[in-house]
């Protein structure tokens, strides 16, 4: 029986879009959702609380200025390439009358925050009202005073937060912080030039891959997967020792030119090139690609298992839009808007509701393992543990060091 479609254009046209990007989804396994939550909970960096403000919060305009404006990563959020657009923030506008300026200025953690921490240090207007960055590096700016405290009034749909990500460590009852997505760090590879494929990180190591080869520059990614590999449980008790082990390993393969480059987003330019052929990738990134260019990679959960993260919406402590940004938080937390946008990105969402919605939407969505993984693949994903101050500047920096920053 065919679906039918919204009443809303704006919806139409998303949900057309979402339909004819079903043929290169997977369907295999189960969720549970509640198994989830305890993995992505545990992520974070540093003290629950603030160290204290570098600034008082900027005056919120948003009852006279109608905009908000976001920063974002790249393929992350529904896109009509038809119409240039962003199909569900065009209908934010539509029911609330607020402007969203949207922008995909995120490549990488470090990169971003090098970009804005002296005005964010000094309290200044970044240019966004709303940025999206993952837990560790959330866990810093709150630490360091750099976000302004929601107004949950304004966000009665942040209820829909699952349970176990709603008192993070590093943002106890999420009073600087939402959860945007969450999702896997794995690998994948060019399914012509590797014929054979991948199981292992160490595969990326072959020789018939030297020079073809990229990792992620964030540290808790390529870095979790390294030492996963190596046997160690990256969410448990482990230090300094264990650490150097795996980033002897990265500076050899680094060195010996086994590794092309380290990259945040911009690796996915590389693949469609042809330039990368494996690489160390972050899951929903694999089908939007394949979708994109032909089905040509393929992702995968190592052996040793992937790591497991989540990016939070916050909203910098310049911003004179913190009303409207928190509008459109609201926004996404209803559980038809985040199954919309879970449909388009493939990643996991963290909305109560967004399951049964999807349902609705297109049914052979509700066991994709991109957005709604399987108990199994869950077992096989771990979180990078919480690291002191002290351990965060000595490893990034020295990972950094390695990377060649």
């Amino acid at each position: 029986m065919p679906k039918r479609l919204p009443d809303d254009p704006l919806l139409r046209r998303l949900v057309a879009a979402q339909l004819s990007r079903r043929k290169v989804l997977l369907g295999a396994g189960g969720l549970t959702l509640a198994s989830m939550l305890a993995a992505c909970g545990t992520s974070g960096t540093g003290k629950a609380a603030q160290d204290g403000a570098t600034a008082a919060a900027a005056e919120d305009l948003s009852a006279q200025e109608k905009e908000v404006n976001w920063a974002n990563w790249t393929l992350y959020l529904d896109y009509d390439e038809k119409t240039g657009s962003y199909p569900s923030l065009e209908a934010f506008t539509k029911a609330t009358g607020i402007t969203a300026n949207y922008s995909e200025d995120i490549d990488g953690n470090d990169t971003y925050f090098g970009k804005v921490q002296a005005q964010l240090a000094a309290g200044q207007d970044i240019g966004q009202d709303i940025i999206t960055l993952t837990d560790w590096m959330a866990a810093r700016l709150i630490r360091l005073g750099y976000t302004q405290e929601l107004d949950h009034a304004n966000i009665p749909n942040a209820a829909n937060l699952l349970q176990n990500l709603q008192d993070v460590d590093f943002d106890p009852g999420r009073a600087h912080s939402l959860t945007w997505q969450s999702g896997f760090a794995g690998i994948a590879w060019n399914k012509e030039a590797v014929p054979g494929g991948l199981r292992r990180v160490s595969d990326l190591w072959k020789p018939e891959l030297k020079g073809r080869v990229e990792v992620l520059d964030e540290m808790r990614d390529t870095m979790g997967l390294l030492m996963l590999e190596d046997g160690v449980d990256i969410a448990g008790s482990w230090g300094a020792a264990e650490f150097d082990k795996s980033l002897e390993v990265l500076t050899r393969q680094i060195a010996d030119g086994q590794i092309r480059q380290v990259k945040g987003n911009s690796y996915k330019e590389d693949l469609i090139s042809g330039d990368a052929l494996a690489v160390i990738c972050w899951s929903g990134d694999i089908t939007q690609l394949n979708f994109e260019e032909g089905g040509k990679w393929e992702f995968a959960i190592p052996e040793s298992g992937c790591t497991l993260w989540s990016d939070n919406l916050m909203v910098p402590v310049g911003s004179p839009h913190k009303a409207n940004a928190e509008a459109l938080m609201n926004y996404y937390y209803d559980p038809v808007n985040a199954a919309t946008v879970a449909a388009y990105v493939n990643y996991i969402s963290p909305v109560q509701g967004a399951r049964e919605a999807m349902e609705k939407i297109d049914p052979s969505l509700v066991d994709n393992p991109l957005i709604f993984p399987s108990d199994e693949d869950l077992q096989r994903a771990h979180v990078f543990r919480t690291l002191s101050a002290d351990e965060e500047t000595d490893f990034s920096g020295r990972f950094q060091q390695a990377i060649g920053n």
